[in-house]
């Protein structure tokens, strides 16, 4: 059977404020290795360690976790099966789903995505690659930390553009912090003719909602797409913004030209960018140096776009965590182009688009579902 292994008191980790969180892994080495990880960061409690997700929903109650860092290939009962179990029982609970990086194991993280996970992080293959690899350690302390404290976060207001009256008397900000209002920016005058996306945590889900709603505008423009993903999943992930948009979607290939009608998502492990040559513009892809701890990274895409098309590119900037996609955005602001950002309420994360937002680049700040009219909108003509 399998034990729960409470985590061993401290004062971080006894505190109120402390994210509890329940390591759910059919291996004794990658259980007992992510368990210490949790035991030594600070504002992190273990409250528990399990074998496979039988244990887990049976002892959910009990435990009581904020997270559940959740495999997908266990006995008895696997994380898939789990998770609509176990988010029954707490419909609150941050799930983030744990695999090694296949094929199956990537289409079944995004299914899981689409059940109620919050997210997921690919795993290394063998136990010394978990043992060994400073990313998966600091890319899944990262997920629970951001996750598992969202809900403590304050929203912040933001004031309408300098054309319009301000808010007279703003929402407070943090304890003992000054409200930080957003300005946001007049659309520009030009009419955008090329559409660049960045999204993170929770982005395959935010895109499937964008894209399915723009069918219209679809066969008449571009659209190019960075999701912060590992490879295997980008494809997946392009096959399902295929499916969102007819059959419009696949990965970018070096090279290859850039046409109306068509989406492109940037590889796992390459930078996607844009380049212009004499007889039109093309995808460019490397595997240059991480950008703002990624690859494939928002910024290059955008910043490539406003190079190439100026003032008709309009960014959308859509749930994830860090502040990728601000620095490009400013790019495209600074270029003529316009950027739209998705509000706190309706993101996973509200770090990628919160960033762009307080940089005072945006020219909206939208719910997930007003996106893409909005952006049919502004692609007909429309200037406010």
């Amino acid at each position: 059977m399998g034990l729960a292994v409470s985590a061993a008191p401290s004062a971080v980790a006894t505190a109120d404020s402390a994210i509890r969180v329940l390591v759910v892994d059919d291996s004794v080495v990658v259980r007992g290795l992510v368990s210490r990880w949790i035991e030594e960061e600070p504002g992190l409690a273990l409250a528990g360690s399990l074998r496979n997700g039988r244990d887990a929903v049976d002892q959910i109650e009990r435990i009581n976790p904020d997270v559940v860092i959740l495999d997908i290939e266990m006995p008895e009962l696997d994380g898939i099966s789990a998770l609509p179990l176990l988010l029954a029982k707490k419909r609150d609970l941050v799930v983030i789903m744990s695999s090694t990086l296949t094929r199956h194991n990537a289409e079944v993280s995004l299914k899981a995505l689409s059940l109620g996970a919050a997210d997921y992080i690919p795993k290394p293959e063998s136990n010394r690659g978990v043992t060994t690899s400073a990313t998966f350690r600091h890319d899944l302390i990262e997920k629970v930390r951001e996750l598992g404290g969202r809900r403590r976060r304050r929203r912040v207001p933001f004031a309408a553009p300098a054309t319009a009256a301000p808010a007279a008397h703003p929402a407070p900000g943090r304890p003992h912090e000054p409200a930080a209002p957003i300005k946001l920016r007049a659309f520009p005058a030009v009419s955008p003719r090329i559409l660049v996306i960045g999204s993170s945590t929770g982005g395959p889900q935010a895109l499937t909602a964008v894209i399915s709603n723009l069918r219209g505008l679809l066969p008449r423009v571009p659209v190019l797409i960075t999701q912060h993903m590992p490879p295997t999943f980008t494809t997946i992930l392009a096959e399902h913004v295929a499916r969102a948009a007819s059959g419009r979607a696949h990965e970018g290939v070096h090279g290859e030209p850039i046409e109306p009608g068509k989406i492109y998502v940037a590889p796992g492990g390459k930078h996607m960018q844009v380049i212009k040559r004499d007889h039109g513009t093309f995808i460019a892809l490397d595997d240059g140096p991480l950008v703002n701890f990624c690859r494939p990274a928002v910024d290059p895409l955008f910043r490539s776009a406003a190079a190439v098309w100026g003032p008709a590119v309009l960014g959308l900037v859509l749930t994830g965590m860090g502040s990728d996609g601000a620095k490009g955005g400013a790019e495209i602001v600074a270029h003529g182009g316009s950027v739209i950002a998705q509000d706190e309420a309706t993101s996973v994360v509200w770090g990628m688009p919160g960033a762009a937002a307080h940089a005072g680049i945006c020219s909206a700040v939208l719910p997930l579902d007003q996106i893409a009219p909005k952006v049919m909108r502004l692609f007909s003509g429309e200037r406010q």
